[in-house]
């Protein structure tokens, strides 16, 4: 009877390691709030086919193409946004709309982040990539500067600041854009989300399943 004791008790403490660990990760750093809750999607509304969206495992789950956008419910206009994402296999494309509004397509109307599998993206698909189209460019306004992306399968870190009229993206600690909006008159007409001072934050459904996770959310005054 003893060893059944002792296998139950330490039973009883792995699972509330593992709770513990789960709270861990779900906790927003210091100053931050959470956006996803982890459970379900509470606070999000689709654009596209609500079912190729899901909360599975603690992650948002894009399940593959026809889902259009993922929008909070909120609107943000200076902020620090930060998740982390992963490809389910070579060949993916998805993005973070930022300050868009509901309607319309985010890399116009608002701003789209682009995230995409830059190193196997022409392999899979048979086309280059545009400049603008690599992973943490403001898509078809600014290029990113360089490709920090981890291999397929492991869990990227994005942190975009939108402050007034600058814009900057990192990856995995990698800096990939500062932007001056202001400097973009010229694409203003063609992109007019980048005269927004506010709108929605979003994840981009576009061809294979993408996964995000601990998605928090700084307002700056």
């Amino acid at each position: 009877m003893k060893w059944i004791a002792r296998t139950a008790l330490l039973a009883a403490v792995l699972v509330a390691a593992t709770v513990r660990a789960e709270d861990k990760a779900n906790t927003a750093p210091e100053g931050f709030m959470t956006l996803f809750n982890g459970t379900d999607l509470d606070g999000w509304k689709a654009t596209g086919k609500a079912d190729q969206w899901a909360a599975e495992d603690g992650s948002i789950v894009c399940k593959g193409g026809g889902g259009g956008y993922l929008l909070t419910e909120k609107e943000y206009g200076d902020f620090e946004f930060r998740c982390e994402y992963k490809w389910s296999k070579e060949g993916g494309n998805s993005g973070v709309g930022i300050r868009t509004p509901e309607k319309g397509d985010p890399a116009y109307v608002g701003m789209e982040i682009q995230l995409i599998d830059d190193e196997n993206w022409e392999k899979v698909n048979k086309f280059k990539l545009a400049d603008y189209q690599h992973t943490g460019s403001i898509y078809d306004v600014q290029p990113a500067k360089l490709q920090a992306n981890k291999p397929i399968g492991e869990w990227n870190k994005v942190k975009i600041v939108c402050r007034g009229r600058m814009v900057s993206v990192e990856q995995n600690g990698k800096e990939l854009v500062t932007a001056n909006l202001d400097d973009f008159e010229k694409k203003f007409d063609k992109h007019p989300g980048l005269k927004r001072e506010k709108g929605h934050i979003g994840f981009q459904s576009y061809n294979i399943k993408v996964e995000f996770k601990n998605v928090y959310v700084k307002e700056l005054k």
